[in-house]
């Protein structure tokens, strides 16, 4: 495999196409190389402490234990993955609560079309470490529990349908949740040193309730070509679903996941590596290594994101606890940093319908606690 290939594409929140036939696959021979952020160099931090690119501002949305501004609704802690969905003129923000002993979830927080907040209220409680997750292209949101023989919830942004468990979707250490509407799959990561690649077949497209749920087999690291096979057990009731089938491609700590360009989009933490699969050819490559790179200015990635400009957005578990962009262009530079929260992470990024407000958490804020994480909102020139 071709390791320094970057795997381009145009890329819109929500799995839509950016860019079409022949000029999205002119894109995908482009190898990136760090260099200049399109937004320019980041200026010093803000009031806020993020240190944003010329013309771009942020404001604190939600901080973990304290009712979100205008609502009575109090705000989870260790805020995770987050993704938006339309509501009328405005839009919703909903974002996972990756806490343990069955103190988890995920909340959300209703704005009108000025971008003010109206309502805040809670999606799913009674689970444990809900991480990544992911949206349906039905507007709904994909709960995923980070615990072994962790489930699959399907929840309701807009609070009206209770939320359901997707058993059919495999136990395991869930991580990410990334759905490919024209194939009609959910692509799954696993946070374990030694985690699959799985995708989820439904019967239905648009129904979770059953479906056949294959992992990813390849036999070598060199491997360039996936093929997939039947999970015998999805439910795990002898032995984990990455230990039932010979022969699968192992993944060192599965992270975010993002279906853009007919391209799945993922992260593992323990080699600092984006991947990129192909659904049409079944071809997998990287899209970024840092370990190619002299002084990468992408490392601890995490949460990613693809925006209409046809960039990638990464986040930052440690590194210098920023958001990079993986630009059109091909380069990798910041697009904002947080400052003096060295013992956070940077989860749940996600742009409303509109592309111009990116939405962000720190997971554990200024204190390293997960009752200390701060939910952001940025404003500014995205470019279309």
């Amino acid at each position: 495999m071709e390791r320094r290939s970057l795997l381009r594409a145009g890329v819109v929140a929500g799995g839509a196409l950016a860019l079409g036939g022949a000029a999205w696959k002119e894109a995908l021979a482009a190898p990136a190389t760090p260099g200049a952020s399109p937004y320019g160099p980041l200026q010093p931090a803000d009031a806020n402490g993020i240190a944003l690119p010329a013309g771009f501002t942020s404001r604190v949305i939600a901080r973990s234990g304290q009712a979100v501004a205008g609502t009575g609704y109090v705000w989870h802690g260790a805020p995770d993955g987050g993704a938006c969905y339309p509501d009328g003129s405005g839009w919703i923000y909903v974002s996972n609560a990756e806490l343990g002993s069955n103190a988890g979830g995920a909340s959300a927080v209703r704005f009108d079309a000025a971008g003010a907040v109206t309502a805040a209220y809670r999606i799913l409680g009674g689970t444990s470490y809900n991480c990544a997750g992911g949206a349906t292209p039905w507007n709904t949101w994909l709960s995923c529990e980070e615990i072994s023989k962790g489930y699959v919830f399907e929840t309701d942004p807009y609070g009206t349908n209770a939320p359901v468990r997707r058993d059919a979707m495999g136990r395991f250490s869930h991580e990410a949740a990334a759905c490919d509407p024209v194939h009609q799959m959910v692509y799954l990561t696993e946070d374990e040193n030694d985690g699959c690649l799985y995708r989820f077949v439904p019967a239905v497209w648009g129904d979770l309730s059953a479906g056949v749920l294959q992992v990813a087999i390849g036999t070598s690291e060199t491997a360039t070509t996936l093929t997939w096979v039947n999970v015998p057990d999805p439910l795990a009731t002898k032995k984990n679903t990455r230990k039932q089938v010979r022969g699968v491609k192992r993944f060192s700590g599965g992270e975010g996941a993002c279906f853009a360009g007919g391209i799945v989009y993922f992260t593992t933490k323990g080699d600092n590596r984006v991947w990129a699969y192909d659904t049409a050819t079944s071809k997998i490559d990287l899209s970024y290594d840092d370990s190619l790179i002299s002084n990468p200015p992408l490392t601890g990635v995490d949460n990613i994101m693809g925006a209409g400009s046809g960039d990638l957005y990464v986040a930052e578990d440690g590194g210098n606890l920023e958001i990079c962009i993986i630009a059109r262009e091909g380069t990798v530079a910041p697009f904002l940093r947080v400052d003096g929260q060295s013992s956070s992470e940077i989860t749940g990024p996600a742009f409303n319908p509109a592309g111009n407000r990116l939405y962000f958490s720190s997971q554990r804020g200024t204190t390293g606690s997960s009752s200390g994480g701060i939910t952001y909102e940025v404003t500014g020139p995205f470019r279309a």
